[in-house]
């Protein structure tokens, strides 16, 4: 069928062939702690769960502060403007960081995604070709078949013939 070596390979890693030129491309910040620790990081940025916790947190602060029941930071809230500062200094590279990775995933997986249509059209492609191969062949079976049929049927009609020439020979000779 086909000279690639990927068809020697068993199920399970043929499915991911295609990807590991590019398997170096998925985790986001790198497979070392950190890089966990900083995908981890900048995922949460964007959940539902970390901008109510904010909010609650902002909340909590600006309260706690506006009523005088704490005195650590009030209006017009400069602290608290320096610890979005400070969130914001290193949630954006984060992020960015986040979405370079993710298109660059994402052209790797549409170029391994193209290899993969090619080689399925490619398998078609051969499939047809041995379709066409075997119908070639049924064909010209067919062929010799038909010719064997009618040799068959003069043969026959050839041995009725010499029958009825013997018969005739030997009833004349009995007469």
């Amino acid at each position: 069928m086909t000279n690639n070596p990927d068809s020697q390979l068993p199920a399970g890693k043929k499915q991911t062939r295609f990807h590991r030129p590019s398997i170096h491309l998925f985790p986001v910040f790198g497979s070392d702690a950190f890089g966990r620790r900083a995908e981890t990081f900048a995922r949460f940025f964007g959940t539902p769960t970390f901008l109510v916790a904010q909010t609650a947190i902002v909340g909590i602060w600006i309260v706690l502060n506006a009523t005088g029941i704490v005195k650590f930071d009030l209006y017009p809230f400069i602290l608290l403007n320096l610890a979005f500062s400070l969130q914001a200094a290193y949630a954006a590279p984060l992020i960015l960081l986040a979405q370079t990775r993710q298109a660059d995933r994402d052209k790797a997986t549409s170029e391994t995604d193209a290899l993969h249509r090619e080689e399925l059209a490619n398998m078609a492609i051969e499939r047809q070709a041995e379709s066409n191969e075997r119908l070639q062949l049924l064909q010209e079976l067919i062929l010799q078949n038909t010719e064997l049929t009618e040799t068959t049927r003069q043969l026959s009609l050839r041995i009725e013939a010499l029958n009825t020439e013997i018969r005739a020979h030997l009833t004349e000779g009995k007469q």
